[in-house]
């Protein structure tokens, strides 16, 4: 998987001045264009746009400092409808702009070209089983809430405190599915996965009728197709835990295992100690096998 990817970051190199074609970038590395997507703002810790865009104003910059081709030239050639477009790229990254930094030769940001390695550590065991479940439904109360990929997401913590407590109870009693009692349910994740990005939160449960007798006044529905589950398990410091479990699926068991995500709901249990500083976990991703090629 990693060699595939490293052959995807070749193909963007040799496309800084011209078209990056995500889907080409995902047959490149034998997978979908939202499984590649995910791993790479996973591994590389930033969103694939993103780091495409860093990659043309670096290589652009050196262009500018060298002075061998005018502002409108190099804009164009990155893909920028117009100077002023470059220039405000240019400065967002590089602090300055363009006609500045060649007067002044400014030193300006570069963005390294990436390259992923295999690091082996062996201090720690991964705790999964891999499922094939029938279709379900997540019943709850549901809000858009920014994503945040360390410490608490404040959000979630207001959104969930809100909330009427006896209605709380009344939903948990509808639980009749795996993973059983309340969940947190994520949806509608932004592909790049990019710190800030929104997406649907749901305080819920699992539940085998599209519309469950008896849930409580504002609660909506999530039909779930059937397909396969990687299911994951973690205990530890909450949040830190969670989050660490979270980013040990994707940067370790999926470049180490036969598996790719595909679109669908995450589902995380989460049981806490009395006073709330540790947690057991259990994390649901929807995957699918990775055809070999």
């Amino acid at each position: 998987m990693l060699d595939r990817l490293n052959q995807a970051m070749d193909r963007i190199e040799r496309n800084l001045d011209a078209t990056v074609d995500v889907a080409d970038l995902a047959r490149t590395a034998y997978t979908s264009e939202y499984h590649l997507r995910r791993m790479f703002s996973a591994l590389a810790g930033m969103p694939l746009s993103e780091y495409v865009r860093r990659r043309r104003l670096t290589v652009a910059g050196a262009e500018v400092l060298s002075g061998n081709a005018t502002l409108l030239e190099i804009a164009i050639r990155y893909g920028y409808g117009s100077g002023e477009a470059f220039a405000r790229a240019f400065r967002t990254m590089h602090g300055v702009g363009p006609g500045e930094a060649r007067r002044t030769g400014a030193v300006l940001v570069s963005q390294p070209r990436l390259t992923f390695r295999l690091t082996v550590e062996g201090n720690s065991s991964m705790h999964y089983r891999v499922i094939d479940r029938p279709a379900f439904t997540v019943t709850g109360f549901k809000t858009r809430i920014p994503l945040i990929h360390s410490g608490p997401n404040q959000a979630i913590i207001d959104f969930v405190r809100g909330l009427d407590k006896p209605a709380v109870d009344r939903l948990e009693k509808r639980s009749d599915q795996e993973p059983r009692g309340l969940v947190a349910v994520c949806d509608g994740l932004d592909p790049s996965r990019a710190e800030g990005t929104e997406l649907d939160y749901y305080h819920a449960v699992i539940t085998s009728a599209e519309t469950p007798a008896g849930a409580p006044e504002g609660t909506t529905t999530l039909p779930v197709p059937p397909g396969t589950w990687a299911v994951f398990t973690t205990s530890g410091p909450a949040p830190q835990a969670i989050q660490e479990l979270w980013r040990d699926v994707f940067t370790e068991w999926f470049p180490s295992n036969p598996y790719r995500t595909r679109p669908g709901p995450e589902i995380l249990r989460t049981r806490l100690s009395p006073d709330g500083t540790q947690a057991d976990a259990e994390l649901w991703l929807p995957v699918e096998r990775e055809t070999s090629r």
